[in-house]
């Protein structure tokens, strides 16, 4: 037992060195290195976002009565996503709609014909005043009556005229209060009409209902959004782009978008905005970028990578970048360490523009 044991362990320690072996002579391996075209670019995380895509708020508090549409809905501009209790602001409105009926002009057509009568007999009493007046002056003239009879002409004519014009200005005064009140009561009921829309929550766009957060007998705040709306068909990435790279980037650039929900796929955007502020917790910037052609099935949130193409070089020397001791030199086979120019980099080459040719074979260090 003791001999087949020991067997078994020179078995192992045989086999353990020869795969050692093996993998540092496969470790160690020499490449040659190669013409072709390699590409700078800048990588960027991003979500994608549909076009006009926005969390619709709610301007008042209520219990949500009724909802009109479902998820995936599309929807036109004004029409009603759902309503919200409205028991209060109806009572409002309704109130608002008797205030104004009672202030108005129509309802009040006897208190202004009751002053336009005092208005009348007001003139007809000056007119009158005002003829005896005349009368008496020319008897006056002609050395008839008192002088005391004319005094007393003249102050009732006074009279007669302070209160014609005191009837003239109580019907002034009535017009202009009639008028205020009926000008209030509209906008009142104006008011009163647009708390009730309030209370009907509707799209601001014609595109697709992407979520709604609520439910019937839920309550619904100004804090918190109801539901998400955006467009159909008309997509876009949301970028966030690393502020040391930006500098690097320019509207216009070619991007190359990758997502999980298309493995393998790549899909050709152009970067279209690049908002001209840093978020100060990710160090990072965000752009938008449109795709050429947009995938048949996407959906708004989905996450994405993407590459912004910012030079592409072809036909240039490039050796992978493990190969590169650092980030000067390169291993001979002979074991000569020599030193390169670099160009361009990727994630995975980089360009030699000088040190070694297709026919230098190097090894990994």
């Amino acid at each position: 037992m003791i001999l087949k044991h020991s067997f078994l362990l020179k078995f192992v320690l045989v086999s353990s060195t020869f795969i050692l072996l093996f993998s540092c002579g496969k470790k160690n391996a020499g490449i040659y290195p190669i013409q072709e075209s390699i590409t700078h670019s800048v990588y960027a995380s991003g979500t994608i976002k549909s076009r006009n895509q926005y969390d619709v708020f709610t301007k008042v508090n209520g219990i949500v009565e009724e909802i009109f549409v479902t998820e995936g809905q599309l929807v036109k501009k004004g029409q009603p996503i759902l309503k919200l209790n409205n028991a209060n602001a109806a009572l409002n409105y309704d109130n608002a709609k008797i205030t104004a009926n009672y202030n108005s002009i129509q309802s009040n057509l006897e208190k202004l014909q009751q002053a336009k009568t005092e208005l009348d007999v007001a003139k007809l009493k000056m007119d009158n005043e005002a003829s005896l007046l005349e009368r008496q002056k020319k008897m006056w003239a002609q050395e008839i009556g008192t002088k005391n009879e004319l005094d007393q002409r003249e102050l009732s004519y006074k009279n007669a005229s302070s209160l014609f014009n005191a009837s003239k200005l109580r019907l002034d005064d009535l017009k202009k209060q009639l008028d205020f009140q009926t000008n209030q009561s509209s906008k009142n009921v104006a008011i009163s009409a647009v708390n009730m829309n309030d209370f009907i929550i509707k799209s601001q766009i014609s595109g697709r209902v992407y979520n709604i957060n609520k439910e019937m007998g839920e309550m619904a705040t100004t804090q918190s959004a109801i539901a998400v709306v955006g467009d159909a068909t008309n997509f876009y990435v949301e970028l966030q782009i690393d502020e040391f790279d930006i500098a690097k980037v320019k509207p216009g650039l070619k991007v190359y978008v990758s997502m999980d929900s298309y493995k393998g796929q790549t899909f050709e955007a152009t970067l279209d905005k690049i908002y001209p502020i840093m978020n100060e917790r990710s160090k990072s910037f965000k752009a938008d970028a449109s795709f050429i052609k947009t995938p048949e099935n996407i959906y708004p949130n989905l996450s994405a990578e993407s590459n912004i193409i910012i030079e592409i070089k072809p036909n240039v020397i490039t050796i992978p970048r493990s190969y590169l001791v650092e980030d000067k030199y390169v291993i001979l086979s002979n074991k000569e360490k020599r030193k390169v120019v670099t160009g361009l980099m990727d994630y995975e080459k980089v360009e030699i523009i000088s040190g070694v040719k297709v026919n230098d074979e190097i090894i990994k260090p």
